[in-house]
């Protein structure tokens, strides 16, 4: 893998809507071309086919391959990315409970620019769970901060939803 690799992986992706939904088998070839590049033990190889299976409508068929990328020792940015994925696939495939157990420690893993993905994901898993009240905390403890206004208002409304009372 190298950048080469990764810009023409890239390109793929930003065609991706460019191709029909009776067109997704085509799509997925392109990405497995890609992946056909890499090593056979390479992480990031199940992760983009993981991808495509799950952006062309077949959660089911990307969980095995996101559970294989981070098996293989899939990291940093990538490797959130696919917890993140992996929550929802679960999530669409009525798994939701194991995607609030994969996203829980994402809340206090180092943060990044998918921190509000993280919370918003595992915010639709809580509440396929009947949690829903943990799940608006999350997401509107994730948009305060982007408000022009009101932050401290909404993050503490977002405490108390979940705080008991007393």
């Amino acid at each position: 893998m190298n950048e080469d690799w990764e810009e023409r992986t890239a390109a793929a992706w930003a065609t991706f809507d460019d191709y029909a939904e009776a067109d997704a088998a085509d799509f997925r070839a392109v990405i497995d071309a890609l992946v056909a590049e890499l090593p056979a033990d390479s992480p990031v190889g199940p992760f983009e086919r993981a991808c495509a299976w799950d952006s062309t409508g077949h959660s089911d068929r990307a969980v095995p391959l996101y559970r294989e990328a981070l098996s293989r020792g899939l990291d940093g940015y990538r490797g959130r990315r696919t917890r993140i994925q992996l929550a929802s696939s679960l999530r669409n495939i009525g798994q939701a409970e194991e995607g609030v157990r994969l996203l829980t420690p994402e809340l206090v893993a180092p943060s990044d620019e998918l921190d509000d993905a993280v919370r918003a994901c595992l915010a639709l898993c809580l509440a396929d769970l009947g949690r829903e009240r943990e799940g608006l905390a999350l997401v509107i403890g994730a948009l305060a901060p982007h408000l022009p206004r009101y932050q401290r208002s909404m993050a503490n409304y977002a405490r108390l939803l979940v705080e008991p009372e007393g």
